[in-house]
């Protein structure tokens, strides 16, 4: 399996809905909200290209969460008017294959619709896709469990913001600032460890 590679990678934020969250019974809502920023926010400082899209926001799943609009003013927004899939929205497609990038990285809601049908539609195009599970949301832990299996099962690979944080990263010394500030603003336990670290100076 390849590592992912910050040259390489694209990110899919897929139906962070402010109606849909009310779906996400998996994650707190505090933990769920930290991890999505946590995810926008590493994508915004490793500069990778980023599309953004919604399902029938003018139901009840409602718009994109305002904090990711703002925070990536010229993506590509695809607001799809019906298809539940996004693979299946041509301009979401085309979007996706103008960053020119093959490593997709994929959260969402709902983790086993949202997320994974994408994913496999992606998969079957020779994409190589990783899910952050923690940034995908769903119903309860038995229906996550089900889509990690069927995902994995095609080829994609899980992985948490953590690690996809790290990875990118690859090495403390190439600004290693702006890692330790993503760490410290969405980890408590990183930021503690920070403080204590300073406190000893």
């Amino acid at each position: 399996m390849s590592r992912l590679n910050r040259e390489d990678a694209a990110m899919l934020l897929i139906d962070h809905q402010v109606g849909l969250l009310s779906l996400v019974r998996d994650f707190t809502p505090a933990e769920f909200k930290n991890n999505v920023m946590a995810v926008a926010d590493t994508a915004k400082h490793f500069n990778l290209p980023t599309v953004l899209t919604t399902s029938f926001e003018q139901g009840p799943n409602g718009v994109l969460l305002p904090e990711i609009r703002r925070m990536f003013p010229n993506a590509p927004f695809i607001p799809r008017p019906g298809q539940i899939n996004a693979w299946d929205n041509e301009d979401f497609v085309k979007a996706v294959k103008a960053t020119g990038r093959k490593q997709l990285v994929i959260a969402g809601i709902v983790t086993e619709v949202c997320v994974a049908f994408p994913a496999l539609s992606a998969l079957n195009e020779g994409f190589e896709v990783f899910v952050v599970v923690d940034a995908s949301g769903t119903f309860n832990k038995t229906t996550r469990n089900a889509a990690i299996a069927r995902m994995q099962q095609a080829g994609a690979q899980m992985i948490t913001w953590f690690a996809m944080a790290s990875e990118l990263q690859r090495d403390w010394r190439d600004n290693g600032d702006g890692l330790k500030k993503i760490y410290c603003d969405h980890l408590l336990e990183y930021d503690a460890l920070v403080v204590a670290h300073d406190a000893e100076k």
